[in-house]
């Protein structure tokens, strides 16, 4: 019978996680794996990966084909772009991001682990901590996740040796330290024998900790309402004047998505940037009145006292305000095909507000092999970069360390709108 099924039925919620790490080290079979032991394949696709894998002349069924969703990616053999998955246990949802592993697509990496709240890294168990390994460790630190998984992968071709095991986790652990990465869990496996994926399998015998799926199923959930400052976006003002119902005439509601913390009614809180202080009078979502909101719904908040507030507006608590300023300080990705030219003006949006900008000046660029810091005056394509923003209207910021929703930005380009850059606020 398979660990799977002894599962308890308890709901942990929806994790969003990202796996990354060097050329062939195993990341698409790993996810394949999880796929498949957790028995979340479909009978026809599992059919067709299993004619393409006999067409190939393989004995046994190639599961990375699962990901490799690209026709580019058949045909080179590698994952160019990021593949979502989705799968759940029963106790928890999943969302899989598989992340390229060259520096080229850099920034594909970057837009998949934006989202993510855990990364499994994968090192070969024969190759060891790899120039690969810190560039993909440094850029899941930059973007702000929380915990992370190194998986050993491959111990089946060093005959799951303990040794091995040993070295590569007191390697990564020094790195681990240069960079201030606290929360690294280590796990041994063989993600094409399926051993401490799902199941223990029998050749880890001197590994005692959990599977992979056991940290997986327990690891924390993105929010915590108690510790994170609330932050309120507002994206419409609802006003029904044109309604029958003549009660409906003074209704003012705005609505947006709780970005972070919770609110209750009766609460104190402050519109920005016009620091106007009142009361949160109601809360509704889908005209039924709530006690509180918490993080990530998406609810209309009725203030006591009639104050001027528009979309791109921001209701924080009175006691925990977000900074206001008109210049940004950030890491950037560069994402455009065109440079970034500190000629030119661009157009930040950030949460629900969009302003024009100006780039004050290039700090460095980061070479993100060597994690050197390089003068720069343009940025091309997968560039990261510290940069200084000039902002014509004012923006309601956290640091990206203290909240990943208002403490990210993108960067438009104003004559085609196509996004060109993504920033984490410093």
């Amino acid at each position: 019978m398979s660990a799977i099924e002894h599962l308890p039925g308890i709901d942990n919620g929806l994790l969003r996680f990202l796996t990354c790490g060097s050329v062939d080290d195993g990341k698409s079979t790993l996810i394949g794996r999880l796929l498949y032991d957790t028995r979340t394949i479909l009978a026809d696709t599992l059919h067709a990966i299993t004619r393409t894998s006999e067409r190939r002349g393989l004995e046994t069924v190639d599961l990375s084909l699962l990901t490799d969703g690209l026709q580019a990616e058949r045909e080179q053999g590698i994952t160019i772009d990021v593949a979502y998955r989705y799968f759940s246990t029963g106790r928890r949802k999943y969302i899989i991001a598989d992340a390229p592993g060259h520096e080229q697509y850099t920034r594909n990496m970057v837009t998949a682990a934006s989202t993510a709240n855990l990364a499994i890294i994968l090192i070969d168990a024969r190759k060891g901590v790899l120039t690969q390994t810190r560039r993909h460790s440094y850029l899941a630190h930059l973007v702000g996740i929380p915990h992370i998984i190194v998986a050993i992968n491959k111990m089946d071709l060093v005959d799951y040796d303990r040794t091995s095991y040993e070295r590569i986790r007191s390697d990564y652990l020094e790195f681990a330290a240069t960079l201030g990465i606290g929360d690294v869990r280590f796990i041994p496996l063989s993600a094409l024998n399926g051993d401490m994926i799902v199941d223990r399998g029998e050749r880890l015998a001197w590994y005692q900790g959990p599977t992979l799926l056991d940290i997986l199923e327990n690891a924390p959930t993105a929010h915590s309402e108690r510790d994170e400052a609330f932050r309120f976006p507002v994206q419409f003002v609802c006003r029904p004047q044109k309604a029958g119902d003549p009660k409906l005439h003074d209704y003012r509601g705005f609505m947006g998505r709780v970005e972070s913390g919770e609110i209750a009614v009766g609460d104190e809180v402050l519109v920005l940037p016009s620091e106007q202080r009142t009361r949160v009078k109601a809360i509704e979502i889908y005209g039924t009145s709530l006690p509180r909101a918490i993080a990530e719904q998406s609810v209309t908040l009725l203030l006591e006292d009639e104050v001027d507030v528009s979309r791109g507006d921001m209701i924080v608590r009175a006691q925990k305000s977000a900074l206001v300023t008109r210049r940004i300080e950030a890491m950037l990705c560069w994402l455009g095909e065109a440079p970034l030219d500190p000629q030119r003006k661009y157009l930040i949006r950030q949460t629900t507000r969009e302003t024009r900008a100006a780039v004050e000046a290039i700090g460095y660029r980061l070479d993100i092999n060597s994690l050197q810091q390089m003068p720069a005056e343009r940025l091309g394509m997968n560039d990261i970069a510290r940069v200084f923003f000039k902002l014509a209207q004012p923006l309601c910021v956290d640091t990206y360390a203290d909240n990943r929703s208002t403490g990210a930005f993108i960067v438009i380009d104003e004559t085609n709108n196509n996004t060109v850059g993504a920033g984490m606020i410093l």
